[in-house]
């Protein structure tokens, strides 16, 4: 896509990440700038730039497909940021697993878990 955006925000199915970094990432042969949640009915634009934008209301999506997802990946950007204790246990009562790390890590440890086919999904901070 000419423009770097997801068309409308959300490109269906499953897809490694080709590359991170300039404030975007490249996968299925698209560039989108902005930060990502790869989730198993597709990939959809996240609207946060910064761990401390992290709400209920931008967590949902990822719980609307709880029963699809084991482990999500938390790429909190160039740095390890803390979770809130309320946001790590409601992953608690989801029944998901939560891994924090640089988005770098998390995008690296995703496209590993996808190949292996395994149920997980990824929440990734764009990197400059």
């Amino acid at each position: 896509m000419s423009d770097g955006r997801l068309y409308d925000g959300f490109l269906p199915g499953r897809y490694q990440i080709d590359a991170y970094g300039n404030g975007g990432f490249r996968f299925a042969d698209m560039s989108h700038r902005g930060s990502i949640l790869a989730l198993p009915s597709g990939i959809k634009a996240w609207p946060i730039s910064s761990i401390a934008e992290l709400t209920d209301e931008v967590l949902e999506p990822i719980f609307a497909e709880a029963a699809e997802i084991e482990l999500l990946l938390l790429g909190t950007g160039v740095d390890v940021a803390a979770i809130p204790s309320a946001c790590r246990e409601r992953f608690r009562e989801a029944k998901i697993g939560l891994d924090v790390m640089q988005t770098g890590a998390a995008t690296r440890t995703y496209n590993i878990l996808l190949a292996e086919n395994r149920k997980v999904a990824a929440a990734l901070i764009a990197v400059p």
